[in-house]
């Protein structure tokens, strides 16, 4: 007679309901944890750019992030070494700016190497430098803008929530099962975090969360890619919402001659929360139109690159034609940078 936990653990979805479940698990306490340290070098003081207005734990994403990989670790998910090490550089240049502010040209020098260690040890059997290089570049950009989309409670977690949930869903439809729990165990380690993070948060994300979730969004993304789960053009459409609003944005800043990398709170996720939406209607109204995103990114991956093409196009309109509106009915004036 079979052993039923053997049959258990046999069982296609025993590893991905298991390896979420352990990585919410660790993550929840883990944040629990982190929100009890009131030292100074873990707060994050309200300034005039930032929207909310007591002390707040900042390294809220290092409970995340510990939770995810013990969990990988403990039940042997096939994880690429140099995508470990690629976390662990990030994590620890992100928890050091967090405690102590480091140098923009510091930091990212760190996230270049790692983004270009990705390109050259993934793409360069298949593809020429030119590929490597644009990719290298998408790599370092999606790390930062999911940092800079990081400012308003609730927001960054729910899109890892959201985004990885889709990644997880894609790939356990596909059929593999390894590749699906990677994505939920991140999914589910990001909901312990919006438990505690959800307006009024208790505990931030910090650089130490941001950078390597938006890392991870865009290398995932890749190797989802190249092992034909999807189409290149499917995680552009599921985290379309953050690359719209920092992309857009940053440009604009550039045209106005100002700094990028410093902060300020001209993003449209900022001016939502100060225009009186507040930070849990904005978070909501975002949550909804990232799930839009991801269920056409769902829809879109069964059809043609080139509907899939025009289905990104018609969400650039979206992005735009919201973006006009909110500029229109602009009514604080956006912080100086």
């Amino acid at each position: 007679m079979d052993n039923p936990v053997t049959m258990v653990l046999d069982f296609p979805l025993s590893i991905v309901m298991a390896v979420p479940l352990l990585s919410f698990l660790l993550s929840f306490f883990a944040i629990l944890w982190l929100i009890k340290i009131k030292a100074d070098w873990v707060l994050d003081q309200p300034n005039e750019r930032s929207l909310h207005l007591a002390p707040v734990s900042r390294i809220g994403g290092l409970g995340l992030l510990s939770g995810v990989i013990v969990s990988w670790l403990c039940f042997s998910i096939a994880i690429p070494d140099s995508i470990l090490m690629g976390i662990g550089m990030l994590m620890v240049i992100s928890l050091a700016d967090d405690v102590r502010r480091v140098p923009v040209w510091c930091r990212l020098m760190v996230h270049a190497v790692v983004a270009i260690s990705f390109s050259i040890g993934f793409l360069s059997d298949a593809y020429g430098w030119g590929v490597m290089l644009l990719m290298a570049v998408a790599v370092i950009w999606m790390s930062n803008l999911y940092n800079f989309m990081d400012g308003s409670d609730g927001l960054a977690g729910g899109m890892a929530v959201i985004g990885f949930g889709i990644y997880g869903w894609l790939a356990y439809a596909a059929g593999n099962n390894d590749f699906a729990a990677v994505n939920f165990s991140l999914a589910a380690a990001a909901l312990a975090f919006l438990m505690h993070n959800f307006y009024p948060a208790r505990i931030f994300m910090g650089d130490v969360g941001s950078i390597p979730l938006g890392y991870l969004a865009a290398v995932i993304g890749v190797l989802g890619w190249l092992d034909h789960l999807w189409s290149l053009w499917v995680p552009v459409l599921i985290f379309s919402p953050f690359i719209a609003d920092a992309t857009v944005t940053l440009m604009k800043r550039v045209f106005q001659g100002k700094r990028i990398w410093q902060a300020h709170r001209e993003h449209y996720y900022q001016r939502m929360v100060q225009s009186g939406l507040g930070h849990r209607d904005t978070a909501l109204v975002a949550y909804g139109l990232m799930l839009a995103a991801g269920a056409s990114a769902v829809w879109a991956n069964a059809q043609d690159v080139a509907l899939q093409v025009r289905i990104v196009a018609v969400w650039g309109c979206v992005y735009l034609a919201l973006m006009v509106l909110s500029d229109r009915s602009q009514k604080i004036p956006p912080g100086r940078g």
